[in-house]
């Protein structure tokens, strides 16, 4: 899956992890190799101006069996690590900042799941709100939604941060909200699997553009964009496993759009929009995450006012998708969820709640069923699984 995704794993999928190599071998015959613990990294928002509850980055010990978390750290001073993301190494953790001008580099103790700061680096962009390693593991591009730019950091052989080498500012036209659609905003940073080129979605000018990175020079290359339809205001994106889709979730219209992909020119070209909420409903909701589950089988996205995870069935001939329903998070604004990487489980990141709730996912259909698992934590925006 993208870059995004790569990193999650849940609590009680850490029999799979496992299994996929999530241990280091012994390399002699009849030597049991040695599991390290599992931890769960929690972003959140620290400030009055967004209300939040949050201290820090927050640490969690994650028992193998029960699946309970247990709290190992909380760093604080960072002001809104509102996103998270780890090295494709998973050594070291990286945080974009909500309403901040700066990105910082954790090495992490592979034992105690520590974090320990390596370094920050200016974003030269305003209110970065998400960041992206490429497939070499040697850059990381962060999306500065305040500012309408696109930074480029190099990652030094350490893990921590370079001054940044480049940085993109993004060209179109505004959309028709007259207070979310002023200028652009880019919302996310996704590389296509095979780290070809990277999409980034833009709020603000209703356009999804493309790139391509050129390694040598730490430097952006455009390689195309496609608008989306007036007021929709592309946030996040995903990409299928296997095969050349692209699901969008756009924010202001609460829907998703499925783009087939010239995985070679790296051409979106959209062959479907669809509705993430549920017909009927007259109340305010926007959206928020999207997700594609590691089987391709489903995509799953939120909902901030009808509080819910809509969850769709993709048709494996033409990617479109078709409404499976949608659950409950339980709680307020679900800014955030994830997929561990069986596909077994989500957890929902409710906002104004502090919580984060467990879900079992259905493989066979794909709905959610809450296991009853419950983490209070205050303003939760992003987690990140090791």
């Amino acid at each position: 899956m993208g870059t995004r995704r790569e990193f999650l794993a849940g609590a009680t999928g850490l029999a799979a992890t496992i299994a996929a190599g999530g241990c280091a071998a012994s390399g002699r015959p009849g030597v049991a190799t040695r599991r390290r613990a599992m931890f769960a990294y929690v972003g959140c928002y620290t400030s009055k101006e967004r209300n939040g509850h949050g201290e820090g980055i927050s640490t969690y010990r994650i028992d193998a069996k029960s699946g309970e978390w247990t709290p190992e750290q909380v760093l604080k001073g960072a002001v809104n690590p509102s996103w998270l993301t780890v090295d494709r190494q998973r050594r070291c953790l990286y945080t974009a900042h909500g309403d901040g001008t700066e990105t910082m580099a954790y090495s992490i103790d592979p034992d105690s799941g520590r974090l320990a700061l390596l370094n920050r680096q200016p974003t030269k962009g305003r209110n970065g709100v998400r960041l992206g390693i490429d497939a070499s593991n040697t850059f990381a591009v962060i999306a500065n939604y305040a500012s309408g730019t696109v930074a480029v950091l190099p990652i030094k052989a350490d893990g921590a941060l370079g001054a940044v080498t480049d940085v993109f500012t993004l060209r179109g036209k505004p959309g028709p909200h007259r207070t979310e659609q002023t200028s652009s905003h880019p919302h996310d940073v996704v590389f296509e699997p095979r780290g070809r080129f990277l999409v980034v979605p833009d709020k603000g000018f209703d356009a999804t553009f493309v790139f391509r990175l050129d390694a040598a020079r730490g430097k952006l290359v455009p390689a195309g964009s496609v608008a989306s339809r007036p007021g929709a205001g592309p946030r996040h994106a995903d990409f299928h496993p296997l095969k050349p889709y692209l699901y969008q979730i756009n924010e202001l219209d609460s829907t998703i759009t499925t783009f087939k992909i010239d995985t070679e020119r790296g051409e979106l070209m959209p062959v479907q929009t669809i509705t993430t909420l549920p017909a009927g409903f007259t109340g305010v909701s926007t959206t928020a995450e999207i997700a594609v589950a590691p089987s391709g089988r489903f995509v799953y996205g939120s909902n901030r006012g009808h509080d819910s995870i809509a969850i769709f069935a993709v048709d494996d001939a033409t990617g479109t998708l078709s409404s499976v329903g949608s659950e409950s998070t339980q709680g307020r604004s679900p800014r955030f969820f994830a997929l561990d990487p069986s596909g077994a489980f989500l957890y929902a990141a409710n906002q104004n709640s502090d919580t984060i709730v467990a879900f079992s996912v259905d493989q066979s259909t794909g709905r959610l069923k809450p296991t009853g698992q419950v983490v209070k934590t205050g303003s939760p925006s992003s987690i990140v699984f090791r």
